[in-house]
């Protein structure tokens, strides 16, 4: 299978294949010509990591993942541990998130709106008079 048919398939862009060949997620032989030929497994590890990726793990994350999911002596509280982690970091993520909305919406109500200069979301942002 060629990268084009890879890419469509798994929905990853044609360069990030490329990275991901490059870091040795995927090594995909060579045909005659020169082009890449992803195997089926090629195609299941590019899978799981777009899978991965969609639900928040980083790419080290998603190289393990891979491991784990090759390894078939694995335990599966290594996956689950991984996701437990996933999961922390989301939920920190969220968190960080609501208190970014929280701000913004007190200081869209602080500011006026109006042609007046005076500006409460540039005033908390430090920005100054000067700058004119």
């Amino acid at each position: 299978m060629n990268i084009g048919d890879v890419a469509q398939r798994t929905g990853l862009p044609i360069k990030t294949i490329r990275y991901y060949e490059d870091i040795g997620l995927v090594k995909p032989s060579r045909a005659a010509n020169g082009y890449r030929d992803f195997s089926g497994r090629d195609m299941d590890r590019l899978h799981l990591v777009a899978q991965g990726r969609q639900m928040g793990f980083t790419l080290a994350e998603c190289q393990k993942l891979v491991c784990l999911n090759e390894d078939e002596h694995r335990a599966s509280r290594d996956v689950r541990a991984l996701a437990v982690e996933n999961l922390t970091a989301v939920r920190s993520k969220i968190a960080s998130l609501r208190a970014l909305e929280s701000r913004l919406q007190t200081l869209i109500a602080q500011c006026h709106g109006d042609d007046g200069p005076e500006c409460a979301i540039l005033e908390e942002m430090g920005a100054h008079q000067s700058a004119r």
